[in-house]
This record gives C-alpha cells, structure tokens and sequence, in this order.
C-alpha cells in the first residue's frame, strides 16, 4: 500500500499562515533553534488564536531566546556507554537513533540535538547492540532521539531484528510523537505494521512511548494509528511535561487523562519540565504543577489516576508524592546510585521549579562525572558559549 505523505516544512518563511510582520520576529529564534513541522499538524492548529495550544507546541516562541537553564538539564552526557547508547539504570538502555522528528517541540529537552554542531545520535547502531548483548541485566532497551518512527521500516526492522537476537532483551520501547504528529504513517504503512506484529510476541513486547501533550491532538487519524498499533501487539503509554500555557489547566489535562484511557492508551507520566536552555516560557513552580496534577486526576477514573508525576532529574527519576503546607514529599522511582524508593522531605519554596531548588537537596545526590570533554554540546556551558545555531 502506498502510503500517504505529509509535507514536512523547515523554512518558516513558507507558513501563509503568519504574516511577514510575524515571520520577521520569529527569524532570530529559527537561526538559533531549528524549526520543522508537517502539513498534517499545522492544519490542527485555530491560526486566529495566538495563544493556541498547539501553535505553542511547535512555532518558535520568543521566550526561547531567554538566558535560562542548561543544554543537558539531566548529564545525560554521564550516560553514554558507547556511541549512542545510554545505560543510567541497571535494566535499561536507551539507543539514540536519529536526530530527527515529525515536528520539533519547542520544550524539548533534548533540544541540543537539533543544533548543527551536535551529534549524538548514530546511524551504526553496532557498538550500542553489542554492550546491551554484553550487559545481561539489561531487559528493555528505548530506541529514541529524535523520533524513532521517524525511521524508514527497513531501517527500523534491521535494528529491532538484531535487538531480538538478543535474548535478555525482553522489552522493546520505541519512544515517538508520530502517532499525533503524523499518523498515517503509522495507519497505512503495513511493513510497519507487520514488523511489530512479528516482534511484538506475548513473551517479548514492543511498546510505544507516546509523547501525547493535549487532548486536540488526539484526532480520528491518532485513534486509528493507537488502534492499527494495538491490533499489530503493540502496547501503547503516554508521557507528558506540563508546561505553561499548553496543557497547565486541570480540565485540559483531565480530558487528556480520560481520552487515552478511553483509546487504550496507558497514563504513563506527567514530568516536570527541565531548566533546559530556551525553556523559560514552559516551566511553572513546583507546587503548581502538582497542584494542576492533583485536580486533574480528581476529575479522571482510577484508570487515568495510573500517571506518576515525576522529575527526570540527575540523579535518577523523582517521583512528587505531595507538596503541602511548604514541604515537598518525593521519592526516588527509579535511581542512578540504587536509591530506588527512597523517601525525601524537603522545604518547597514557592517559587521552586526543579530539584534542585529545594533547600538540602544536596544531601541526597552527588552529581555525575561528565564522560566526555568540557567542550561537549550536551555539557553544562549556557546556549551563548556553545554557539548555537
């Protein structure tokens, strides 16, 4: 079956939709983040609103130009094993396989990659498959970016065949924003579909970490991608940050909670945004965003109520239990120095908005030596000293 193609659009000038006036201002922020979308995509965006959602998601914003954060808000330069592979928890490795994807999320936290001087991502996935083969305590392995399903089905099956040679991998994630972003690769591609359906067995799953941000997003072209996906074996969870003035409203992430319940879509986690460099405009305070979280899921089933909320912190994943009266009730769900289900209290200042800006945070982590050199893109250098482009 031939499948149908979006257009995809990296030059902002090309958008009729915005004005020169428009296009004029936003040129200062393509030179320094890259910009790309689809046709599919732009279409479901109200171009008469300028504080739409999904225009917030995807077209530059000016706050992106804010001295804020850093590159690599979690070290995930620490990570790296190999070329293109990570290994910070003991039963799972991440395979960085492209540095592209359907559209480019203006929060995005590995935004890093989509600078020129940057490469992380490998298209010789050879050395990450042999230390997974090599680490038997690996289970489950994340191919990730980018997009993984940005990758053409060949290139896509070459990697998950050789993963499946691999006998202790048992789980297979493939982390993407397709199946909002452009669906009908999904829907109409049947080499796609017959790869999972080979691979994707009741011993050894593929599942689908879907990065789902608002409930617009979930059109009919998305639920018959979930359900093609779900007919093919694969298990399909979402994961969203919350971010300012996208989905930080507790009805808009009520709806989103019951809308992939309703599509067989697991509630996997609500995140924190991360202090990472051009993201000032997305991040709300610590307390709020528990708040939102907390009134959302009171407007969910229990089914909905399955989403952790969670900071992709340093030194591990910190799962935020309850913020009340000043204090912050953490716990560490999964840990880089095997801290798993440590419970932490700490002092929430109101105006805190990550970890680290709890008082005493200190005392619970060390930070992680760096693998590679001071001059690395993903290192800890503000966007001005590494020359963004």
């Amino acid at each position: 079956m031939q499948v149908q193609k979006v257009r995809y659009i990296t030059d902002i000038n090309k958008l009729p939709m915005l004005s020169e006036t428009e296009k004029a201002k936003l040129k200062p922020i393509t030179d320094k983040f890259v910009f790309r979308a689809n046709d599919y995509y732009l279409s479901l965006i109200n171009w008469e609103d300028p504080a739409d959602p999904l225009r917030k998601l995807i077209l530059p914003g000016e706050g992106e130009l804010k001295e804020y954060g850093r590159w690599d808000a979690s070290d995930e330069d620490s990570n790296y094993v190999v070329p293109g592979c990570q290994h910070k928890y003991g039963t799972t490795a991440l395979l960085i396989v492209s540095e592209v994807c359907g559209a480019y999320c203006r929060y995005c936290f590995r935004k890093r990659l989509f600078r020129n001087d940057v490469k992380e991502a490998t298209s010789d996935v050879t050395p990450g498959l042999e230390y997974i083969a090599a680490h038997p305590e690996i289970n489950n392995v994340l191919l990730t970016g980018g997009d993984s399903l940005i990758l053409s089905t060949p290139k896509l099956r070459s990697i998950i065949e050789r993963l499946r040679a691999i006998e202790h991998v048992r789980i297979i994630r493939l982390g993407s924003k397709i199946p909002v972003f452009n669906p009908m690769r999904i829907y109409e591609d049947v080499a796609l579909l017959d790869m999972i359906r080979t691979y994707s067995t009741e011993e050894k799953r593929i599942y689908i970490m879907a990065h789902i941000n608002h409930p617009r997003e979930i059109t009919a072209q998305a639920a018959k991608a979930f359900a093609a996906l779900h007919q093919a074996g694969a298990i399909l969870v979402n994961q969203t940050p919350v971010l300012r003035g996208i989905n930080d409203d507790p009805a808009v992430l009520g709806e989103l909670l019951d809308r992939l319940s309703w599509a067989g879509v697991t509630p996997y986690y609500f995140f924190v945004n991360r202090p990472i460099a051009g993201n000032r405009e997305f991040v709300l305070p610590l307390s709020r965003v528990y708040r939102i979280v907390e009134q959302a899921k009171a407007r969910t089933s229990g089914l909905g109520k399955r989403v952790r909320l969670s900071m992709s912190h340093s030194s591990g994943k910190i799962e935020i239990l309850a913020i009340e009266q000043g204090k912050a009730y953490l716990k560490y769900h999964q840990s880089r120095d095997q801290k798993y289900g440590k419970f932490m209290m700490l002092d929430c200042p109101e105006e805190a908005e990550w970890f680290d800006d709890l008082p005493g945070n200190e005392k619970y982590w060390r930070k992680p030596v760096k693998s590679s050199s001071p001059d690395s893109p993903a290192g800890d250098k503000p966007p001005e000293a590494v020359g963004a482009t």
